[in-house]
């Protein structure tokens, strides 16, 4: 880094937009002067259901509150702000939704701009089109994506690079909502637009996407400030509470990535095999050395989610030792008798019933490697998913009733098997969906995301 070097500065306000701001911190990023202000607003962390049902995870009222920082710091301050993954799923309902609060904002404030809106839904024809083209591969699911798997899903989404963003700015965007969009985009697109380096650009956007989690101390949402040259890019985080490290920032590297060196994006491989990380000062972390490999084919991530059925859970607590020993017997016991019970219906077909036993492998459960349960109690949550909503409340209702009175050797009680925390015990969990879609598919870089101009 020399004297002569270009730089510009972004604020990542948050992590995630709706998981609240800290207004001092994002009052402190402020006063070094940000050219752009770039957040993140989804995730498929949550899973499948948010995209399918249309719905955002993330609470209207904290992404307003939000909002209204982002709002008028862009706004009093005549810079940029934008934001991916729209709405938490980014699909066409999740955008409209946030669309929709932020006119709300500026019509309560008054604030006068122009936005970019880029759609991140796809088409279900557009698929099926790029799948007879033999455009789409294999990625998490591992299986080939069919046109019958696209017709089932109830939308698909893609996670756009920077094309879109860029395309957008190229238009006098001030602010633009994007929907499913590559976490990272969102903060690279801008020094990218400006002429800076795509590996920089991206690795930088890597760690300032979860905003101060590559700060210490690790608690609470917060902003993260990027400082990007020619040459390198600094991070730091503006609360004076926390610092980056060396280590906090080079250990963004393994977050929710198989491989430490290699991030794959739309537009190529980010390769951190020759990244260099030197703490700067006490509080920043200065990086370089990160070099980007253009990939041959343009491609994107789809997801998509389909319906599986309706859930209906129970949570019990056991607490009988002897009913511990004798668990995986009980359980069996459980499931044979509710078979019995209810002789018109079939386990896989009709219904799926599943116990989820926490204090064994509840979390992990096969993959667990303790074997031995050394807890007093254990939880269990019985799960009944099936396609009609009364068929799970039916069998729910069975299970729990069963579970409670069935026997077990060495059983000193005729019935307490079970506790439950809440009443009602049985608890209706709504539509259950899956990602049916998570591919790769082969497009152009501004083939399938549409921007809309509006004056907001």
């Amino acid at each position: 880094m020399t004297k002569e070097s270009r730089s510009l500065t972004v604020l990542a306000p948050a992590g995630m937009l709706g998981y609240g701001i800290p207004q001092s911190s994002m009052a402190e990023g402020l006063k070094r002067e940000p050219q752009v202000l770039a957040i993140d607003a989804g995730s498929t962390d949550p899973g499948p259901y948010y995209l399918g049902a249309g719905v955002s995870f993330t609470n209207r009222n904290m992404v307003k509150q939000d909002l209204e920082l982002i709002l008028e710091a862009a706004y009093r301050r005549h810079i940029p702000a934008l934001i991916g993954s729209a709405g938490g799923a980014g699909g066409r309902p999740h955008l409209e939704w946030l669309v929709d609060i932020v006119r709300e904002v500026a019509a309560q404030r008054d604030y006068h701009f122009k936005a970019a809106i880029i759609s991140g839904e796809i088409d279900k024809e557009t698929v099926k089109d790029k799948v007879r083209q033999g455009k789409v591969r294999s990625y998490e699911l591992d299986r080939p994506l069919t046109e019958v798997e696209v017709e089932r899903s109830t939308r698909v989404v893609g996670q756009m690079g920077v094309a879109p963003f860029i395309a957008a700015l190229d238009r006098g965007a001030q602010l633009i909502i994007a929907g499913r969009a590559c976490d990272a985009s969102v903060v690279a697109a801008y020094p990218v637009w400006q002429g800076f380096s795509l590996a920089l650009s991206y690795h930088m956007g890597k760690i300032l996407e979860c905003g101060a989690a590559a700060a210490y101390p690790r608690h609470g949402s917060d902003s993260l400030l990027g400082y990007i040259y020619d040459d390198c890019f600094l991070v730091e985080p503006p609360n004076p509470d926390k610092v980056c490290t060396v280590a906090s920032v080079a250990a963004h590297s393994l977050y929710e990535r198989s491989n430490p060196y290699v991030l794959h994006l739309p537009e190529g491989t980010l390769d951190l095999s020759h990244t260099q990380f030197q703490q700067a000062d006490d509080r920043r972390v200065k990086i370089w050395g990160t070099r980007f490999a253009e990939a041959k084919e343009y491609t994107i991530k789809i997801e998509g989610a389909a319906r599986v059925g309706f859930r209906t859970i129970t949570i019990a607590g056991i607490r009988d030792p002897i009913l511990i020993d004798h668990l995986d017997d009980y359980l069996t016991n459980v499931r044979q008798r509710v078979a019995t019970t209810l002789p018109h219906l079939t386990s896989d077909r009709d219904y799926r019933l599943l116990f989820h036993i926490y204090g064994r492998d509840g979390v992990m459960g096969p993959l667990e490697p303790q074997k031995t349960i050394s807890s007093q109690e254990l939880g269990l949550v019985i799960e009944v998913v099936a396609p009609r909503e009364d068929t799970s409340r039916t069998v729910c209702a069975i299970v729990r009733s069963v579970a409670l009175h069935s026997t077990y050797p060495g059983r000193k009680a005729i019935a307490g098997n079970l506790a439950f925390p809440f009443s009602p015990s049985d608890i209706p969990m709504g539509d259950v969906y899956e990602f049916n879609i998570y591919h790769l598919i082969q497009v152009d870089p501004e083939e399938l995301f549409p921007i809309t101009m509006m004056e907001i």
